[in-house]
């Protein structure tokens, strides 16, 4: 059994076949999944899909590169969001320095909020990261003297020293379809030094669909199956350990077997 971690099933490409894609999911072994919200709005859909479908959990946040978007009453919505039935985490939060779409300071303070929240409520957080890794470990340092972390590191693209200081402060580690790439050998290499106690996967669909349906859009939970695949054969175990791993530390992580 596969646990895909990040997706965004909200999203109006699955409007349409929602149904079909969450079967198919299933068919391939993916039973459980979290839909990450980026918007309020897109967040209180995802709590509500995660209301309707076995299986399904809810991210609750605002995405860096919505957060200049955001309605003053936004973050107020996202902490009452996270009380509710099925969400299991606190974002998608994060940095990113590669969209002009949002001041920093504002990314800065947000991504504060979040992990300030995740905190307060001992709920994992779902870190966005690109091309900002100095700046994420910035405040992900000064949050951890704060006190403990638990959170997800998601889609993961650093280098072997972030991803080690990353599992050192109490964070889990997800690669997406990026893993797959070709050009991607540097990334493969990373994911063989990560523990096994801190490694998590997700296909973040309906974007970065993977070899061999790479190209295919959208990206969807079933494919999080290439992925798992990549990943057990440069860490040398089978598929069916690799998942039995992954999805053991998504369950401990989000704590499903007690909601």
């Amino acid at each position: 059994m596969f646990f895909d971690t990040h997706t965004h099933l909200d999203q109006e490409e699955f409007d349409d076949i929602r149904s079909e894609v969450l079967a198919r999911a299933r068919d391939a072994g993916v039973t459980e999944l979290v839909a990450v919200g980026t918007t309020a709005t897109a967040s209180e859909k995802c709590v509500s899909l995660s209301q309707q479908h076995a299986g399904v959990f809810a991210a609750v946040g605002i995405q860096p590169n919505y957060v200049a978007d955001a309605a003053p009453d936004d973050w107020q919505k996202i902490t009452q969001l996270v009380k509710e039935p099925g969400v299991v985490a606190i974002g998608e939060t994060g940095l990113d320095r590669y969209w002009d779409f949002a001041p920093f300071d504002l990314q800065q303070d947000y991504f504060d909020r979040h992990l300030r929240l995740s905190q307060q409520l001992d709920l994992p957080f779902v870190v966005h990261m690109r091309d900002c890794d100095k700046d994420i470990m910035v405040m992900l340092r000064e949050a951890r003297q704060r006190g403990p972390l638990r959170g997800i590191m998601h889609s993961f693209t650093g280098g072997m020293e972030m991803a080690a200081e990353c599992v050192e402060i109490g964070l889990h580690i997800s690669f997406a379809g990026m893993l797959t790439f070709k050009k991607s050998q540097a990334l493969r290499e990373c994911a063989v030094t990560v523990p096994d106690e801190r490694l998590l996967i997700e296909t973040d669909a309906p974007y970065l669909s993977p070899e061999p349906v790479r190209g295919k859009k959208p990206n969807e939970p079933a494919n999080v199956v290439h992925t798992a695949e990549c990943l057990a054969r440069v860490r040398g175990v089978s598929t069916k350990e690799l998942a039995g791993i992954t999805t053991r530390n998504a369950r401990e992580l989000f704590r499903i077997d007690s909601k």
